[in-house]
């Protein structure tokens, strides 16, 4: 039984490629606030900035970086599986697939609890309360993230490792034996 894949003609994979890079220039500048405001919380010594820049993050981080994974991860299936790279033929789009769901889902299920403990530290530090202190493991996102998405970034420019299986297509042999015989 034969497949076939269908393929995206050239305007519908520049439209799919360009809402890819877009999203994922959004996650990474969502990113990088996040890391802006993490980093000014914790070096500040006044606690409002500290509490405002905290809760701030609660206000937009989340639900935007998610949306822009899934778009991201979305657009690339499209991509992958429109293309004659596909979804898990090359390492490299198999890695960026693994990375994309990887990091939607430590958004959806470890970081956005995470910032909404951070949120109320935040709300408390702004109440006057001096036990709320911000731990610097809020330090660890906003380090990984974009290095992982900078890494799936490069993958995507240098397209490194090849294919992840050989092709099953059929070798042509000759019989060492017949070679030569007229």
């Amino acid at each position: 039984m034969a497949t076939t894949t269908r393929k995206l003609g050239g305007r519908a994979r520049k439209a799919v490629l360009l809402v890819h890079v877009l999203s994922a220039a959004a996650w990474l500048g969502i990113d990088l606030a996040l890391g802006i405001l993490v980093v000014v919380a914790l070096s500040t010594t006044d606690t409002s900035t500290a509490g405002v820049a905290i809760q701030s993050i609660d206000l937009f981080a989340i639900w935007p970086m998610f949306g822009a994974s899934i778009v991201c991860m979305v657009s690339g299936v499209v991509l992958g599986l429109g293309s004659k790279y596909g979804l898990v033929r090359y390492w490299w789009v198999a890695i960026k697939l693994v990375l994309n769901v990887g990091m939607s889902l430590l958004i959806a299920f470890s970081l956005r609890p995470g910032v909404a403990e951070a949120a109320r530290i935040g709300e408390r530090m702004l109440g006057g309360d001096p036990a709320a202190v911000i731990s610097s493991e809020m330090l660890y996102p906003v380090v990984v993230a974009p290095t992982l998405l900078l890494i799936a970034y490069v993958l995507s420019v240098f397209k490194p490792w090849g294919r992840v299986r050989k092709s099953a297509e059929p070798v042509q042999r000759q019989r060492r034996d017949l070679v030569g015989v007229v």
